[in-house]
C-alpha cells in the first residue's frame, strides 16, 4: 500500500484508508527467513521483538509518571517495524547509531532491557553506566554507537565508522537511524555526498514519520519525497511501508546485500508513525486524533499477527508465551534496576575530567 505525499495543510497527510485485511496480507511481501530458520518460526521471532520493544515502551510509560525515570523520554510505540525488520538483517560485527527516539533499536539490536532500563533510572548497571539516561543508550560489545540528542548529530559519527571499517578491510555495514527532520540539517546532506563520493559501506535509514516534534513534513520540505532527494546524491534510494516488519526486513536485506557487494551507500524512507506524542512533555496539540486512529489500524504488531492467523499459523497460542516471556522479562528488568546503586558522589568527575600526572 503506497502512502500518499503530504498536503500543505497544518495536520501532516494522514494514512491511506486500508484496503481490507485480507486482502493487503495477501499482497504483503514476504520477508525470507535466514537460513535453517522456518517461516514460522522467523515470524514468531519478528513478533516477539516487536512486542518486547511495545511492552517496555509501555511500562516506561508507567515508571515515568510514577517519577521512576526523570529527564526526557522519546517512546517508540508504533514504529517498532522498522528497528525490528532493519536490525533483522544486520550482523553483530556491522555498527549502529541511532537518535534520541532509541529504546527500541537498542532492544531490538539484542542489549538487555536489563541494561537499558537501568540506564533509564540512571543506575551504574545500565548500559552506559547511568550517566546517558534515555537519550544517550551505548554499548560498545553490540557496536551500539549511542543515541544522540542532537537532530542529525548521529550521521557524520556513522560515515565515519563506515569509513574507518573500509580502512581495515571490514565488509561491514554501518546503519544510521534518523528522523525526517533531519533533512532540514546540514550534516544529513554532508553525510549523503561524501557516502556517495567515497562509497562508503553506509545504510542510511529514515525513519520519515512525518514530523520533525511538531512540525509537520510538509510544513518544512518544499518536496516531500525524501527518497527521491536522497537518490539525487547518486545512491540506491527507495521507500518502504515502515507499519510492515516483513516489508522493512526484506528491503532492509536488498540494501544491506548492495552495500556488501560493494555498490555503496543506500537509503531507506521508511514510511511509519508514533503513536504517541514527541516526548512524555509534548502535549500532542498539532495532530488530529483522527490522523492519529487512522495510523494505529495500520498497527505493525497486529498486521503481523493478522496475517500468520491468515496463514493458519497458531498465532494465539504464540503470542500467550510470548506476552508471559516478556512480562517476566520486563518485571526483571525494573526490579533490577530499582535495586541497582547508584553511582557514588566520589566519581562526580570520572569520563568528564583527564587527571595529570605530575604538577
Amino acid at each position: 500500500m503506497s502512502l500518499a505525499r503530504p498536503a500543505r495543510t497544518r495536520q501532516a497527510t494522514a494514512a491511506p484508508k486500508p484496503a481490507q485485511k485480507s486482502a493487503r496480507s495477501s499482497r504483503a511481501p514476504r520477508a525470507v527467513p535466514p537460513a535453517g530458520r522456518p517461516a514460522a518460526r522467523h515470524r514468531a521471532d519478528l513478533l516477539e521483538a516487536m512486542l518486547r520493544i511495545r511492552r517496555f515502551e509501555e511500562r516506561c510509560v508507567e515508571l515515568y509518571s510514577a517519577a521512576k525515570i526523570r529527564g526526557f523520554v522519546h517512546l517508540y510505540i508504533g514504529e517498532e517495524a522498522v528497528a525490528v525488520g532493519v536490525n533483522e538483517v544486520l550482523t553483530p560485527e556491522d555498527a549502529v547509531v541511532s537518535t534520541y527516539r532509541e529504546h527500541g533499536h537498542a532492544l531490538a539490536r539484542g542489549i538487555t532491557a536489563e541494561a537499558v532500563m537501568a540506564e533509564m533510572y540512571g543506575k551504574t548497571t545500565g548500559c552506559s553506566g547511568g550517566r546517558g539516561g534515555s537519550m544517550h543508550l551505548f554499548d560498545a560489545s553490540r557496536r551500539f554507537y549511542g543515541g544522540s540528542a542532537i537532530v542529525a548529530g548521529g550521521l557524520p559519527l556513522a560515515a565515519g565508522l563506515a569509513l574507518a571499517g573500509r580502512m581495515r578491510g571490514q565488509n561491514h555495514v554501518t546503519c544510521c537511524f534518523f528522523g525526517d527532520g533531519a533533512f532540514a540539517e546540514g550534516e544529513f546532506h554532508e553525510t549523503a555526498n561524501l557516502a556517495a563520493l567515497w562509497n562508503l559501506p553506509l545504510l542510511l535509514a529514515c525513519e520519515n514519520n512525518l514530523y520533525a516534534m511538531g512540525t509537520a513534513l510538509a510544513r518544512e520540505h518544499a518536496q516531500a519525497d525524501l527518497a527521491m532527494r536522497a537518490a539525487s546524491y547518486g545512491m540506491p534510494a527507495w521507500a518502504v511501508d515502515g507499519m510492515d516488519a516483513e516489508a522493512v526486513e526484506q528491503a532492509a536485506r536488498r540494501a544491506v546485500e548492495g552495500i556488501r557487494a560493494g555498490t555503496g551507500p543506500h537509503f531507506l524512507e521508511l514510511r511509519t508513525y508514533r503513536f504517541r506524542a514527541h516526548s512524555m512533555y509534548d502535549p500532542d496539540r498539532y495532530r488530529d486524533k483522527a490522523e492519529v486512529e487512522q495510523w494505529k489500524a495500520r498497527d505493525p504488531i497486529n498486521r503481523l499477527t493478522d496475517r500468520m492467523r491468515e496463514d493458519g499459523q497458531p498465532v494465539d497460542e504464540e503470542l500467550e508465551q510470548i506476552e508471559r516471556r516478556i512480562t517476566e522479562e520486563i518485571d526483571h528488568a525494573v526490579e533490577a534496576a530499582e535495586k541497582a546503586p547508584e553511582e557514588p558522589a566520589e566519581n562526580l568527575l570520572r569520563h568528564v575530567t583527564s587527571a595529570r600526572q605530575g604538577g
